[in-house]
């Protein structure tokens, strides 16, 4: 078979160039970063920029104004504060530099080294850190200035070493995060060290929060350095902002603008630093753009994988479940805009169980999560129309489609123990639906859980209610979330692979359940799934896709019987035995399913559920 085309496709994959340009397109970032390019030059070119050496002293000068020569003026010792000024961004840049890298060197080794290995290192890292977090810093630096003499570099250092907890705890946190992703697992089967993985799978995970962090510890070590200097702690021939900033402070009343100088241009920085680091963080961080609208009216015949329009449209909504005219699916990638599912139809009757089929990429479930409005970001589907249970729902806002879900449609995903949250009880996660979006008290949501859970097989309900996720069987998870899916009634409920994680056994009893409800509810059933047994044991009707196409539709008996496509046939080739398919859904086989599937039942879905509700209340 060719490779799928949706396989090909990550759909949390944005339409992004990278970020350096995604930066420069912002407003904020560009200017940010014209702001620390600009000081950087004046930094390096320093001695061609400045007017004057800026120690020189001339007593004419002694707090003079603004004036030909000497465009701010000179301090109270007679020196030109232009200059001074211009010198002091060397000074400034290179404290913030120094004090980042010796953070940088300490804090992100350590905490990605913490955080993969965990155990008895992580424990004596954590200590220290806490132990440099706790220690009074201004102490430490007025020691380490009176022993060192001041020493410029050795004081930004000693900051560094104080700042270090910040990366510390970031990278810790990150790679805790990571460390067991399969990706690294793969890593680690693969035979590679752990020096190697940490630094090729672990660090790239790392390098994004440890940008922010840098902008803003930058920025602190910038107004720190100031701050020491202002109180006279470093080198009084060296020129600094800070010693400017003392300077002004003490001509305030005289002369102003001293203090106006150097400080304008220490918040012009430390600002430039805080706008670049929350402007990268924007990018950075995981978003939920709002879904684009789109006319399907321009692709409606344009598709270059020719007409895919399998099946008859049925124009009345009454008639049908679910119906969709004309669905198309497409995710915005570095590539460009790519379409996974081409101008697809399909309908559902009321009762029906309809099985969707195909091999992993083929598009079944981009169909699915169109309808239930669950598409990733990047992510885009549009229909001609799409009716579900006789309401047109394709123009309706994120919103208004949210309210349809567990009321109108039901969802019943594959890994059930991945879809229940470890960190509260079944009955917790049964409730909180059932009060806060049906409305009701929290004894008849108790009440109504315990019922469905009974329904469903389960033996003990109420200690189930009281466990959690990890001390229950794939099968018992997956029988709550059916049961969570059937606990606001829908009429529609869609199944995306539901016995793929589970065993044979399993599989079995599960799809024995999911007959039974169907029938009792008289919920229309839609399955998805990449095995033709499951079709054949639960489905009236099936819809093969290829490619994001439907390639043949129609009963389970007559496309088993006699399937019109060569990758069906290699389909079902692929699921059954040969001889098993014809034998076991011969006619009467079928027609016993489609029956059973139509069978009279109480028009009340939840006529066994209230009964169960009044035995509990009672």
């Amino acid at each position: 078979m060719s490779a799928p085309i949706a396989e090909s496709i990550d759909p949390r994959a944005a339409s992004r160039s990278s970020l350096f340009v995604q930066f420069l397109k912002r407003p904020a970032g560009a200017v940010s970063l014209a702001v620390l390019l600009i000081l950087v030059l004046v930094a390096v070119l320093a001695p061609l920029l400045a007017p004057h050496d800026p120690n020189l002293v001339t007593y004419t000068l002694t707090k003079a104004p603004p004036g030909p020569g000497h465009p701010l003026g000179g301090d109270s010792s007679g020196r030109d504060v232009l200059s001074r000024l211009i010198y002091g961004t060397q000074l400034t840049l290179w404290g913030a530099f120094v004090t980042v890298v010796v953070a940088l060197v300490i804090g992100v080794p350590s905490g990605v080294a913490a955080g993969y290995f965990g155990g008895k290192f992580d424990q004596v890292a954590t200590w220290i850190s806490d132990a440099l977090q706790s220690v009074p810093g201004m102490i430490i630096l007025l020691i380490v200035a009176a022993g060192s003499r001041n020493n410029f570099e050795l004081l930004m250092s000693t900051i560094g070493v104080l700042m270090a907890p910040g990366y510390y705890r970031l990278a810790r946190s990150t790679t805790m995060s990571v460390r067991n992703e399969v990706y690294v697992d793969a890593a680690r089967v693969a035979g590679l060290g752990h020096l190697r993985i940490m630094a090729k799978h672990i660090v790239k995970s790392v390098y994004a929060p440890v940008i922010i962090q840098t902008a803003l510890t930058a920025g602190m070590a910038m107004g720190i350095q100031a701050g020491l200097q202002f109180l006279g702690i470093g080198s009084a021939k060296t020129p600094s902002w800070g010693a400017m900033m003392n300077d002004g402070f003490q001509n305030i009343l005289l002369d102003p603008l001293l203090l106006l100088w150097p400080s304008l241009a220490l918040g012009i920085a430390i600002a430039a630093l805080a706008i670049a680091g929350s402007t990268f963080a924007e990018l950075v961080a995981v978003r939920t753009p709002k879904p684009r609208k789109r006319s399907c009216a321009s692709r409606a015949n344009a598709s270059e994988f020719g007409s895919t329009t399998t099946g008859v449209l049925v124009h009345a909504p009454t008639d049908s479940a679910v119906q969709i005219e004309n669905l198309h699916v497409s995710y915005d990638t570095a590539q460009g805009e790519v379409e996974v599912v081409h101008g697809i139809n399909l309908d559902v009757a009321p009762g029906e169980v309809l099985g969707i089929v195909g091999e992993s990429g083929s598009g079944k479930s981009q169909t699915v999560f169109s309808i239930l409005d669950l598409l990733p970001s990047t992510g885009h589907s549009c229909a001609d129309a799409m009716w579900i249970e006789g309401r047109e729902v394709s123009k309706l806002s994120r919103k208004q489609r949210a309210k349809l879900l567990g009321s109108v449609i039901g969802y019943i995903p594959q890994e059930p123990m991945s879809n229940l949250d470890p960190s509260y009880t079944i009955g917790y996660q049964l409730t909180e639906p059932l009060r806060h979006v049906h409305g009701l008290s929290k004894r008849e949501a108790k009440a109504r859980s315990l019922a469905l859970l009974e329904r469903v097989g389960i033996m003990d309900p109420v200690r189930v209610m009281a466990s959690y996720p990890h001390q229950l069987s794939g099968g018992m998870a997956q029988r709550v979330l059916i049961a969570g899916a059937l606990a606001g009634n829908p009429s529609v409920l869609v199944a995306d692979e539901p016995t793929t994680a589970l065993d044979v056994t399993v599989q079995a009893e599960v799809l024995e359940l999911l007959r039974e409800l169907q029938a009792e509810y008289r919920t229309a059933l839609v399955i998805v799934t990449h095995n033709f047994g499951v079709v054949a044991d639960i489905c009236d009707r099936v819809v093969v896709m290829q490619k994001g196409s439907i390639v043949e539709s129609g009963t389970v008996h007559d496309v088993f019987g006699s399937p019109a496509e060569a990758y069906t046939r290699e389909l079902i080739s692929a699921s059954l035995d040969d001889a098993a398919p014809r034998a076991e859904l011969d006619a009467e086989y079928a027609s016993r399913v489609h029956s059973s599937a139509r069978a009279a039942v109480p028009t009340a879905r939840v006529d066994a559920a209230v009964g169960a509700e009044k035995e509990v209340l009672a």
